[in-house]
């Protein structure tokens, strides 16, 4: 029997797919993440093998499982990856090309070239064996998504212009083409900068898509072009990085990164050692309320993987703070999930055992939006910093903010003035607190963060402005 499983990643929005036959017991998958339990966990529900791995693309905003799970699975080189529009790798796999085909007991996976995301980009096409010129589903990779279509610009402006016009192909000449029954699953759903404004759906078809994706909707490819370019939202910066680590190949760890468990005075040494950084992923009140000098603040939910992307160094030795030593696997897997396999260890017994031994801790003053209102009313000196991105600080911010997207300060914070009072605000609390720890551990004395943010600020009533264009 016929199945299809689709595991979704929360936090980078990423669907990946495990399809296969019970009758046979042979199943592949398409677009594994880093952390693989999950594939063969769902592969022994089904009672099946996983015999072959499938890429649609080089991946930018996930660090690839592909050789991962080949190495848990025992299935080689097995991995299947496009070597359409000159792509090249650097470990051992299998060539894939358009129109290539593999029978999995009633069904067919067809490989259909269908570049603009990237040059080598691959979909594949769904079909049943009895009528294989026909596809009743295609897994569509980042190319198509549900209300959108995958950016044409993150390999740089020299190349913009023509992947542009390959993606505009592959919409217009492909997609439009198949009949409305044809189903459509993507490779990511709503949050991911891999396309604008993706639809929360994680399914779609081709006739709803037909009349109600944007992307699919220009009579031309000037008019296609200066909609795609001009609506891309801002790319991480490690996007550029997990490229290049997806063309060489990922390490291959056979599981999740060792962590070290240290005790008080080891992770004391281990703050010593050059090239590490303490990350604190306590909610941000527990680490406003006392947290190790130095420590930022990215908190232990699903968008960990984005914030750690793009706030950290690559070669950062990681020390962890944990909320509780039990959460170390998941904490672990949402940093492997953008390339991060290098940690120092973790502070065993989290900042229970540091308060205990009697060290010293900073504190991170909160400021609730109550406060903040009275504050502006006041007449204060305070700098108020919306550290959100621009189209939601254009959308709607307290009255007199300054403008600061999180996802730069790394790189700008010393442009802010150190004398001044900062508080910080996002939409909840969670980027702000990541920011103001930044600034904190720069030597920022005045910060402060405001939890709840502009979700509080608006249910309270208070006023807002917009960005005048």
């Amino acid at each position: 029997m016929f199945f299809m499983e689709t595991i979704v990643t929360d936090g980078i929005a990423q669907l990946s797919y495990l399809i296969g036959d019970e009758a046979t017991g042979e199943a592949f998958v398409i677009d594994p993440r880093p952390d693989t339990q999950v594939y063969l966990d769902l592969a022994r529900k089904h009672g099946v093998t996983i015999s072959r791995i499938f890429e649609t693309h080089i991946h930018a905003d996930f660090m690839s499982g592909s050789r991962e799970l080949a190495a848990a699975c025992g299935c080689g080189d097995e991995i299947y990856l496009s070597h359409e529009g000159d792509a090249s790798y650097d470990f051992d796999h299998q060539p894939l090309r358009d129109g290539d085909e593999f029978e999995f007991g009633s069904q067919i996976l067809r490989a259909k070239w269908t570049p603009g995301h990237t040059p080598e980009h691959i979909s594949f096409e769904l079909c049943e064996a009895t009528n294989a010129t026909e596809p009743w589903g295609v897994l569509t990779g980042d190319s198509l998504f549900v209300g959108s279509a995958g950016r044409p610009d993150l390999l740089g402006g020299d190349q913009t212009d023509e992947l542009t016009q390959q993606l505009y192909e592959t919409l217009y000449d492909y997609y439009l083409k198949l009949p409305d029954h044809v189903l459509i699953y993507p490779c990511h759903g709503a949050g991911s900068a891999c396309g604008a404004d993706i639809g929360e759906r994680l399914v779609s078809s081709i006739g709803f898509e037909r009349r109600h994706n944007d992307f699919l909707r220009h009579p031309d490819l000037e008019h296609f072009h200066e909609f795609v370019v001009e609506g891309a939202p801002p790319a991480p910066d490690h996007y550029f990085r997990l490229k290049k680590v997806n063309a060489a190949g990922p390490i291959v760890l056979h599981g999740l990164p060792v962590v070290r468990g240290l005790r008080v005075d080891d992770f004391k040494q281990a703050m010593r050692e050059p090239g590490t950084r303490i990350i604190d992923t306590r909610h941000m009140l527990a680490y406003g309320g006392g947290h190790i000098k130095g420590a930022i603040n990215i908190g232990a939910r699903a968008e960990l993987s984005i914030w750690a992307g793009q706030m950290l160094e690559p070669t950062d030795r990681l020390l962890l703070v944990l909320e509780h030593d039990d959460a170390l696997d998941e904490t672990v897997s949402l940093f492997l999930r953008t390339g991060f396999t290098e940690f120092a260890g973790y502070l065993v017994g989290g900042m229970t055992a540091w308060e205990d031994a009697g060290l010293p801790m900073e504190q991170l003053r909160q400021l609730d939006v109550h406060a903040l209102k009275a504050d502006t009313e006041n007449g204060s000196h305070l700098m108020i910093l919306d550290v959100r991105s621009p189209d939601e600080f254009e959308s709607g911010h307290v009255p007199g903010a300054t403008h600061q997207f999180v996802a730069d300060m790394r790189k700008r914070i010393d442009g802010l003035d150190k004398s001044k009072p900062i508080a910080t605000y996002c939409a909840s609390g969670y980027r702000a607190s990541l920011a103001s720890s930044l600034m904190q551990s720069r030597g920022f004395e005045q910060v402060y963060n405001v939890p709840g943010s502009w979700k509080a600020w608006t249910s309270a009533g208070y006023p807002s402005e917009k960005a005048s264009v």
